[in-house]
């Protein structure tokens, strides 16, 4: 979706997909700047994750903080099994309800592996090619009549959203297409541009959330969504430049990174919307069925959990975007390009969200829809390292 006045407008009327960004610090001498986030080490994101994660799922702070210590292994493990496996022999992982690894396999020495390193085999129908296979197929028949596209590995099918006006139509085209799940929505999403990450970043007139602080060899940047940063725009905060896009990716991709102006400090850390802010680690690629969090200028931090990863979204105006990971977490307009967390690990920047009336869809009693831009394609795509501390 092109950032124009027109389009802008609509999108924060309706419902749609939001982004957020990180938001960088000012230096000491800059002091009309908003007020800097402490980042005391009593802060912890973890233990945040964990208290909203017992809350959420009924269980005892104890086994809530068990859960969460263990799932950076988990996602190293997931990873680790579905590269040496492959797409013909394994079909995606997820941490289930008692925080437990499961992969998928389609064989007993496959299921052998994932014991070895202490995950839980499931023998499923359908290997990850098989998935890969089927989205092909679905976008094939529907052509840019969906809301988005992508493979679940609970369910292991493929999951088809599309406007609920078009589901008859869509069940009665896929008919044949075993592995395919329809189902409509009357959400509407696309992409919605509203600096520690998560603070509100200003470019023409509209903002977006910053998302991470990195470096491009000595030279200071952030990163945020693509479509905050489409047009080689400049970010300003409180009225001072703080940065000019250098290179942007949208559609398809869905990120940007901008060089810091001189004055503003890049801070390895995140903004909780509490007057505090919690230093980032380093980054990874949670597995399914992980807590992770966000931080966005309009909804602040909220939390939920990885839903699926590789989703393809239809933002309108033949704007698809491919490869974003589905969480059921609380995203709103001006969210965009903001940063996720799993734990202290950065995990991307938001891309948009489901919305109805530009409010999250908890808000009417149904499960919140976000997507989110993972952040290891952006810093290889840009040679980017990022910033922690």
């Amino acid at each position: 979706m092109r950032l124009n006045p027109s389009t802008i407008a609509t999108a924060a009327a309706s419902a749609g997909l939001l982004v957020t960004a990180l938001a960088t610090s000012p230096s000491a001498g800059a002091a009309t700047h908003d007020p800097t986030p402490s980042t005391e080490r009593s802060v912890n994101v973890p233990e945040m994750t964990a208290r909203w994660l017992a809350q959420d799922r009924g269980i005892s702070l104890t086994e809530a903080r068990d859960q969460v210590a263990a799932q950076p292994g988990q996602t190293a493990t997931a990873d680790t099994l579905e590269r040496s496996l492959g797409s013909s022999r394994s079909a995606g992982s997820y941490v289930d309800a008692r925080g437990m690894l499961v992969v998928n396999v389609k064989d007993a020495s496959a299921a052998d592996a994932v014991r070895a390193k202490g995950a839980t085999p499931r023998l499923v129908k359908r290997s990850g090619a098989d998935l890969a296979t089927i989205e092909q197929t679905v976008r094939r028949v529907l052509g840019t009549g969906f809301v988005s596209i992508g493979s679940e590995p609970v369910s292991n099918a493929v999951k088809v959203v599309v406007a609920g006006s078009d589901l008859a139509a869509a069940k009665a085209a896929l008919a044949d297409v075993s592995g395919a799940l329809v189902r409509g929505t009357t959400a509407k999403v696309s992409t919605q541009a509203n600096v520690y990450g998560g603070q509100q970043i200003e470019f023409s007139g509209y903002v977006c959330s910053l998302g991470f602080n990195a470096r491009q060899g000595s030279t200071p940047v952030f990163v945020t969504a693509g479509h905050c940063g489409e047009g080689y725009q400049t970010f300003r905060k409180n009225g001072t430049t703080l940065g000019v896009t250098k290179a942007y990716s949208f559609p398809g991709n869905d990120y940007a990174y901008a060089t810091l102006s001189s004055g503003w400090t890049g801070i390895g850390a995140v903004d909780l919307y509490n007057g505090t802010a919690r230093s980032v680690k380093g980054s990874s690629n949670a597995a399914v069925g992980t807590a992770i969090c966000k931080s966005g200028r309009t909804t602040g931090w909220t939390c939920g959990y990885v839903k699926a990863k590789n989703q393809q979204v239809n933002y309108g105006n033949g704007d698809v975007v491919s490869g974003l990971t589905l969480t059921n977490t609380c995203t709103e307009g001006g969210d965009s390009g903001g940063s996720w967390m799993a734990g202290s690990y950065a995990q991307g920047v938001t891309s948009g969200g489901a919305s109805i009336n530009g409010r999250c869809l908890e808000v009417y009693g149904r499960e919140n829809v976000a997507y989110f831009q993972p952040i290891g394609e952006i810093l290889s795509a840009y040679g980017l390292t990022l910033t922690t501390s």
